[in-house]
């Protein structure tokens, strides 16, 4: 019997596999065994039970998923209107640059996202810089805009701009403009060049940014708390509740998961309207 021997392919790669399967497959796992573990337990045992997803099914936690999935929907379809003219503009005005603007929005990254979202907190505060210039200039007194559902969204909006942005812009950039030539030479309008050439072939940009910002934005925690007042409860909140303060890890592992399922059955069912090979350009 011959000797095993793996493929060259294979030894290169065999460090980056091992570290996914110690960072991602690994704690994915636990987390997934956790969720079977009976309630307030800290360890593996050998009785699993479905008594946690049952409680989820029972309690009213479907109303925080329903604000979790609604709120992400909301900002994805908002921050898609926003970006990709911005995206379309840079890209045409700016042309190779376009990249390195687009990573000037990358700058407010490296601030904690806390301390961005405590900065519009004193933005909007009644007898902040907004009201209280207001009220300085004009004489006119308005409560806080804080702890309300728009001020949620603006905060997700404003948190994940730039990961929607930068993936349009690479989308928009990667349209050839002998391409746009061409069709216009042939007599295209400018909406049916914009319509059959541009929109298609900047569609992988805009795909890794529609999936990565909703990805995100169904796990954002922070903008409810800080702008909302936790005006709402999104699923992570309760997630964050059941591993610390109730100290129940296997329903915290629970709703992780079904959070987990939920999310990428969404994102499955959207990528089967698309042509992969056709939005990665394989075909």
């Amino acid at each position: 019997m011959g000797r095993f021997r793996l493929s060259q392919g294979l030894k290169c790669g065999l460090p980056v596999i091992l570290f996914l399967l110690a960072g991602f497959v690994a704690p994915l796992l636990a987390v997934v065994t956790y969720s079977f573990m009976p309630p307030r337990s800290f360890g593996i045992t050998n009785n699993p039970t479905l008594a946690n997803y049952a409680e989820i099914f029972i309690s009213n936690t479907y109303i925080a998923f329903y604000w979790s999935l609604l709120f992400a929907f909301i900002t994805v379809s908002i921050l898609t209107v926003i970006c990709y003219p911005i995206a379309y503009g840079m890209v045409r005005v700016f042309g190779r640059w376009a990249a390195v603007i687009t990573l000037l929005f990358t700058i407010p990254l490296f601030v904690s996202e806390n301390v961005r979202l405590y900065g519009w907190v004193l933005f909007f505060i009644k007898n902040g810089v907004l009201l209280g210039s207001i009220r300085s200039l004009f004489g006119y007194n308005f409560d806080s805009l804080l702890f309300t559902k728009g001020m949620v969204l603006l905060g997700m909006v404003y948190v994940y701009l730039p990961f929607m942005l930068f993936p349009m812009s690479l989308g928009v950039a990667m349209v050839p403009n002998d391409t746009r030539e061409a069709a216009a030479d042939l007599g295209a309008t400018r909406w049916q060049v914009f319509r059959e050439i541009e929109l298609p072939l900047s569609m992988p940009g805009a795909v890794i940014g529609l999936l990565l910002s909703f990805v995100l934005a169904v796990g954002s925690i922070s903008e409810s708390k800080i702008l909302g007042g936790q005006v709402i409860i999104p699923i992570t909140h309760d997630i964050e509740i059941a591993f610390t303060y109730a100290q129940n890890w296997p329903l915290g592992a629970a709703l992780a998961v079904m959070l987990m399922v939920v999310v990428g059955s969404l994102v499955l069912i959207v990528l089967r309207r698309f042509d992969l090979d056709v939005i990665l350009g394989k075909r």
